[in-house]
């Protein structure tokens, strides 16, 4: 009977959400648990459901309270000019404590995000209404959302739960795994989607995760874990599919119709455009919120086309300050333009030329790193050896992601540069800022989260 009260739930939350990702109408008869797995229409919704809340709340959110930002603060991309004592600024001082309310939040809105795909999961494999490949469609993205999510997870946290069910009794009380069974956790997850999800999408806007979706997860996954062959493979199975071309201007990459996307959040309304619009850009000074930070400015070369592009200047006549300019639109424009994108080509590219340079291919590691670097109006790449081509990778991946998705943080972490660069660039860095804080209350909810991660 909880279960089936808990999908009455979820559906009903489909309908309230009034989503733009596709339109269901309210079916006239009540629905009880069972009859949500009956029809591909219900189940559909709750998919939908489950991506309307990636796109708005917690970590993958384009707003404020999103990695994007937050991440941007906590690295040295972005610098915060809004109000003393916000939660933002904690960010950037490096200063989280374990009863942070945005840190809690991002925790409670991933794992709910996480409970929601588990619900359907269970529900379309205990269906017998539906047809096997609708099954396998469905299982396929929510296996997918759960390992996606779980990734940005154990990467903030450290050591966390893998929730792989909807039972109360059974998740009020989990432990914390270590890190590597999360990661192997993931990578079940991932290859199942693989083999469940189909290789086309299911719109034309590619608003819903398909086959090479879960390769371009797989690919990252994989790069993070230090298992080049694989990561280079998982990558070329994407670099290789004819439905992604290659952009070679910088400003169509962002919008909603780029031959690069791999997959990407439409907006809350139609006619809408992105909450990073918002959230990074500004017509005045000084800077609402945040601005880049002069170290990442610093970083381009005057040649390289992205700084001309994708950052934009505003001065007060006397101060100047720059924003990240990738999404140019604000949410109230005319018409949509720009949908928020979480995977795309070039990532794919920069992945397999490390991979490449690790293996001692580099010859092809170059040619992959330099498709990056020909589209930013740079020459070819002066890097000779392994060790200097995964050092320009690194830098080419500064340059080309930043405000996307905390990349640059998730990049001096896996390589063990954080103190090196951090304790420079963000004063009040320390060492156990590596690791975010697991927040108090679910601490004192579940005493087997403990320990705290240290110096919290």
């Amino acid at each position: 009977m909880k279960t089936q009260i808990f999908f009455l739930f979820l559906l009903a939350l489909c309908f309230q959400s009034c989503d733009s990702f596709v339109a269901v109408d309210l079916p006239d008869s009540q629905l009880t648990g069972a009859n949500v797995f009956k029809d591909r229409t219900t189940v559909n919704a709750a998919m939908v459901d489950v991506y309307s809340k990636l796109r708005d709340s917690g970590l993958l959110t384009g707003s404020l309270e999103g990695l994007s930002v937050n991440l941007g603060l906590y690295a040295d991309e972005l610098s915060y000019y809004g109000p003393s004592g916000n939660n933002a600024e904690f960010r950037f001082n490096n200063s989280l404590i374990d009863s942070d309310s945005s840190v809690l939040q991002i925790w409670n809105a991933s794992y709910n995000q996480i409970y929601s795909a588990n619900a359907i999961i269970a529900g379309v494999e205990n269906s017998v209404a539906l047809a096997q490949t609708d099954k396998n469609h469905f299982k396929g993205e929510a296996l997918f959302v759960r390992a996606l999510v779980h990734f940005y997870l154990v990467n903030l946290f450290g050591d966390i739960p893998y929730i792989k069910t909807t039972d109360y009794e059974q998740n009020r009380l989990v432990h914390r795994m270590p890190v590597d069974a999360v990661y192997a956790a993931i990578l079940t997850d991932l290859n199942q989607a693989v083999s469940l999800l189909p290789e086309t999408y299911v719109t034309a806007e590619r608003v819903r995760p398909n086959r090479a979706t879960a390769y371009a997860l797989l690919s990252r996954i994989y790069l993070y874990a230090g298992s080049w062959p694989e990561a280079a493979n998982a990558a070329s199975a994407v670099l290789n599919n004819p439905m992604y071309i290659w952009e070679d201007y910088l400003d169509k990459i962002f919008l909603k119709e780029s031959t690069a996307t791999i997959w990407q959040f439409k907006p809350k309304t139609e006619g809408g455009n992105t909450d990073e619009g918002d959230s990074f850009n500004f017509v005045t000074g000084p800077p609402p919120n945040v601005a880049l930070s002069s170290t990442l400015l610093s970083s381009f070369s005057n040649a390289d086309q992205r700084k001309v592009h994708w950052t934009a200047a505003v001065t007060d006549g006397t101060t100047t300050w720059y924003h990240a300019n990738k999404y140019k639109q604000s949410y109230g424009a005319p018409s949509s333009m720009e949908y928020s994108i979480v995977f795309r080509l070039a990532e794919q590219y920069l992945i397999r030329a490390e991979a490449r340079a690790q293996q001692g291919d580099l010859i092809g590691a170059k040619e992959d790193l330099n498709k990056i670097r020909h589209t930013a109006g740079l020459g070819d790449t002066p890097a000779v050896t392994a060790n200097e081509i995964v050092t320009a990778v690194l830098n080419e991946r500064r340059l080309e992601f930043f405000t996307e998705y905390g990349q640059r943080f998730f990049d001096l972490k896996r390589t063990g540069r954080l103190d090196e660069v951090l304790s420079i660039s963000k004063p009040g860095w320390d060492s156990h800022d590596a690791l975010w804080p697991i927040p108090a209350t679910e601490m004192l909810a579940n005493p087997n989260l403990y320990p705290q991660n240290p110096s919290y």
